[in-house]
């Protein structure tokens, strides 16, 4: 139980800091944001909970693909923010990132690469 209290905490915490270092600096808060912090802490996770190596490997693996379709939502949301607000911008960027990644699926079983 306190190994689950610890995650918990850890990865709040982290949240908690890139969002402060977002409130100080844009171009630093994005720089942390950008870094695949949450990747590694789930990375870990599983290593310490004692995860198959094939598990480990195979969320790292998946995270890739599933990273590519989320990537034109960045691009996106500052125009539909300064045109829209900041709800609809959401809303739009959500099926937008739905959209690019249901077209993703489709494209990689093209080549074998099943995500769903």
């Amino acid at each position: 139980m306190l190994f689950i209290v610890m995650k918990y905490l850890t990865t709040a915490a982290i949240v908690v800091v890139v969002s402060e270092l977002a409130k100080r600096s844009d171009k630093v808060g994005a720089l942390v944001a950008s870094l695949p912090l949450m990747t590694l802490l789930v990375l870990f996770w599983l290593y310490f909970e004692k995860q198959p190596n094939e598990k480990i490997a195979n969320h790292a693996y998946y995270t890739f693909w599933y990273v590519i379709p989320t990537l034109p939502m960045f691009l996106v949301f500052p125009w539909l923010l300064s045109k829209f607000g900041f709800v609809m911008a959401i809303i739009a960027s959500v099926l937008l990132t739905l959209s690019c990644f249901a077209l993703w699926v489709y494209v990689l079983r093209y080549w074998g690469i099943e995500l769903l």
